[in-house]
């Protein structure tokens, strides 16, 4: 009869193995009792007929058709993977003390109250935050304009006498054509549109010039310029009608917030806050 051999328990214990079964059984039992209140997540998953319909719909926006029979299957089951996920990782407590999980609940909460509509303003309404808020919807002055460039690198010490001729040929009623430059010689905008233009500078010129004959010499970024203001609408507060649609836009908004920073006061009410003083090392004894 063949005899057993059998390795001596101390030869045994010093397996890496058994350490690494023994250690696996600890943490897992460790982590089964801090944990034991956790794992309560409810085992039946509903798929109701609405959350069909949900994913069906995501998938035609997507790809602009109906899902097939199999695709759809699949659509539901992940689905059902991501639910069995979700509500493993809440039992595990994987939501807890997660800070993109903390912002995207906040944010979810913030769209449900910021999604109620506020009521429709009435005239009277929009008329007074209109006028509450005049600057806000104040527009731009207008411009329509001709100009002349003079460039002062080709003109050299010439540029003032050139400029003087060109101003006496355009007051005799001749014509006279400049240095060619990209800039367009004539202009119709807003003055953001001639600052973008000309540059500030020019636009600035431009606001207590008058109007018809040609004035300057006005200078840009770029050089000089006669200009002649063709026409000019002075910087002004519309009428409701011309901005009815803007004004009850940002009314609505602001009803919105409004309503949301009452929601979040009343929350807030409920709580009381704490924070605590930093700690400080504590001084060791020296020597």
């Amino acid at each position: 009869m063949t005899q057993r051999s059998w390795l001596p328990v101390s030869s045994i214990l010093r397996e890496p193995l058994l350490h690494f079964f023994v250690l696996g059984v600890v943490l897992f039992a460790l982590y089964g009792w801090l944990n034991r209140h956790g794992f309560n997540a409810p085992t039946e998953i509903v798929v109701s007929a609405g959350q069909v319909d949900n994913l069906r719909s995501q998938f035609e926006r997507v790809w602009q058709r109906a899902p097939s029979q199999q695709e759809l299957q699949g659509l539901i089951d992940n689905w059902v993977r991501e639910e069995v996920f979700y509500r493993e990782g809440l039992a595990m407590g994987l939501d807890k003390d997660d800070p993109v999980v903390r912002r995207r609940i906040q944010q979810k909460v913030e769209f449900i109250v910021d999604s109620a509509t506020p009521a429709e303003p009435t005239t009277e309404e929009l008329q007074r935050w209109l006028d509450e808020h005049a600057s806000s919807y104040r527009t731009e002055p207008m411009y329509e304009l001709r100009q002349i460039y003079f460039d002062p690198a080709r003109r050299g010490d010439r540029l003032d006498a050139d400029i003087a001729a060109a101003r006496r040929a355009l007051a005799s009623g001749k014509d006279f054509s400049g240095d060619r430059t990209m800039l367009p010689a004539t202009l119709a905008g807003d003055s953001s549109t001639v600052i973008g233009t000309f540059g500030g500078a020019f636009e600035a010129a431009l606001r207590d010039m008058p109007s018809g004959g040609w004035q300057g010499p006005v200078q840009s970024g770029f050089g000089w310029h006669l200009v002649e203001i063709v026409a000019r609408q002075p910087a002004r507060t519309p009428s409701l009608d011309e901005v009815r649609e803007v004004v009850t836009r940002d009314l609505m908004h602001a009803r919105v917030e409004e309503a949301s920073a009452r929601y979040y006061d009343r929350l807030r009410a409920n709580y009381t806050v704490r924070i605590e003083a930093r700690r400080t090392a504590t001084p060791q004894p020296t020597g």
